[in-house]
């Protein structure tokens, strides 16, 4: 049987819904915690979508990268343990930027709109299995956000693939490689909690 190792809920778990990757986690340990990480996130979305009003999203040069760099101002703040009272917004802040990021350069680009939808599937998929899990209190491997790119590091590839005119090519790879990573990773993790309840439970004493 596949051994799934499972990760206690961290420190906040609000932490945990972030979905940061690596660019934004070494973005925050540049100030340790210190930053409150929701200014950092509404500067970093209102400068997003203002890049996208403006058309970023269907130029062929490096500009199209800026919405993803404006966005990243929010990884400042990903090393804090976000117990401010609103901090709570954060991740719904990046998700709603993430999302609209990848859908403006999916449909500037004539990307198929059921290939976009398969994208941001994927991503709304993994974001609600993160949270349901934290509410069971069993929280993803680490590893996980790494492999899945972060929040950060899909934008960047989404923002790579529009340089590089190849917008519909990646919009394939990444659907193909996340849904394969997040429903495999999810299924064996799942199957695996009954069993580590089981044994759980044997080792209480009678």
């Amino acid at each position: 049987m596949i051994s799934v190792q499972m990760t206690p809920v961290p420190r906040s778990a609000v932490v945990a819904y972030r979905d940061d990757g690596l660019l934004a986690r070494s973005m925050g340990l540049l100030v340790v915690g210190q930053l409150p990480p929701l200014p950092p996130a509404l500067v970093g979305a209102f400068v997003t979508g203002v890049l996208l009003v403006m058309g970023v999203a269907s130029v062929d040069d490096v500009a199209v990268f800026a919405p993803a760099a404006a966005l990243l101002l929010a990884g400042s703040g990903s090393s804090h343990r976000h117990d401010g009272r609103l901090d709570w917004l954060v991740p719904p802040i990046l998700r709603l930027t993430e999302y609209g990021f990848v859908a403006s350069i999916g449909f500037a680009r004539s990307v198929p709109p059921l290939l976009i939808m398969a994208v941001l599937g994927a991503m709304a998929f993994h974001h609600y299995d993160t949270v349901y899990r934290v509410r069971q209190h069993v929280y993803p491997p680490q590893w996980l956000a790494m492999a899945g790119l972060g929040w950060d590091g899909r934008m960047l590839v989404i923002a790579a693939g529009g340089l590089f005119g190849a917008v519909t090519a990646d919009f394939w790879i990444l659907a193909v490689y996340l849904w394969g990573l997040f429903l495999w990773e999810s299924l064996t993790s799942w199957l695996a909690v009954p069993r580590r309840a089981e044994v759980a439970g044997a080792a209480e004493p009678g």
